[in-house]
């Protein structure tokens, strides 16, 4: 077991290899660290008797005021073979190294494990990680349900015509009504920030700053794009999209409630899903559907606009929890209650 050192640019590029290779998630690159500015951070690397890397874990960590000490995170991590429990025994004495150096009273990791995946899940907690199932969207750092679209190799026009029959319509009803769907720079982040303050306004969501999107495109680079859709002069939607491990993830995103009738956002998903086609990647990542279980729940309706595209739900098995002092831990749920999740991430 060894950290990572960041200012080695070898060490750091062998890293972000092997986290792309097995199609990490974006939250365990290190570019990560640039945008969580007000995060620790620290990645655990595992290797073999060759020498080569076999398990990661890129873990920040928050400093909280006494009497909570620090918390590990480890967003979407690990990244490593489930089969290999030497592997992720390595990576668990990292966590507890880094628990001593902080003083940490737990870590948190919520590795892309779907809920069904009963092996992986049963190797987690084999490992010694507390887990609860079932745990509601409220209750977790992350989303836990996402809802995704496999491309499968397929070129545009087969992915097109996959889509549900309206959804087909509404993507040319846009282009045939005159809306434009472009990759933006930081100059029209502007733009995005007012038309998240419209969404928040109307959705009543806790939403960044912008700040933090000019921070994700700074450290993301060309992982990062902001797409934003004009109609007659004026942005109608935008959207914020990373694209690492083969995977391609619609962020954030937000949208005018001036002229719906002209469907820009479906025109949106459809120039990001393209980039995704084009780039070779594996799924495009729709991020979370809360509550789709629930037709009544306000939520419901960005479920159903994401089913049009033809994907299917992935439903995560949650998050795994090791605890080095479970006194602090309780106060800290406490404290929970009061702040959100939302706060920490």
């Amino acid at each position: 077991m060894e950290f990572l050192d960041f200012t080695n640019l070898a060490a750091v590029q062998e890293y972000e290899a092997f986290v792309e290779s097995r199609g990490g998630n974006f939250t365990q690159s290190t570019r990560w660290c640039g945008v969580k500015r007000r995060w620790r951070h620290e990645a655990v690397i595992s290797r073999d008797v060759q020498g080569h890397i076999r398990a990661t874990a890129l873990v920040l960590i928050k400093r909280f005021p006494p009497p909570f000490k620090s918390f590990l995170y480890s967003p979407r991590g690990p990244v490593w073979d489930y089969q290999d429990q030497n592997a992720f025994r390595d990576l668990m004495l990292g966590l507890e190294e880094l628990a001593r150096k902080y003083h940490a009273y737990s870590c948190k990791l919520d590795p892309m494990v779907e809920e069904t995946e009963s092996a992986k899940v049963f190797s987690l907690r084999s490992a010694g990680l507390a887990f609860i199932p079932w745990q509601q969207e409220d209750q977790t750092i992350q989303c836990r349900s996402n809802y995704i679209l496999e491309l499968n190799g397929r070129g545009e026009e087969e992915l097109l015509q996959s889509f549900k029959g309206k959804c087909r319509y509404n993507i040319g009803l846009a282009q045939r009504k005159g809306v434009t769907c472009s990759v933006c720079g930081k100059e029209r982040l502007g733009d995005f920030q007012q038309l998240m303050e419209e969404t928040r306004t109307r959705d009543n969501f806790q939403m960044r700053s912008q700040e933090y999107f000019a921070r994700m495109m700074d450290s993301l680079g060309e992982h990062c794009r902001l797409y934003i859709c004009d109609y007659k002069g004026k942005p109608l939607s935008g959207a914020i999209c990373v694209q690492y491990g083969g995977r391609t993830s619609y962020v954030y995103g937000a949208s005018s409630s001036a002229h719906r009738e002209v469907m820009p956002n479906y025109l949106m998903q459809w120039e990001m899903i393209r980039w995704a086609a084009q780039s070779g990647c594996d799924v495009y990542d729709f991020q979370g559907v809360p509550y789709w279980y629930d037709s009544t729940h306000p939520n419901y309706g960005v479920y159903r606009f994401k089913t049009g595209f033809n994907g299917r739900l992935a439903i995560y098995a949650g998050e795994f929890t090791k605890v080095f002092a479970q006194r602090y831990t309780v106060a800290f749920g406490r404290a929970l209650q009061c702040v959100g999740y939302q706060k920490l991430t």
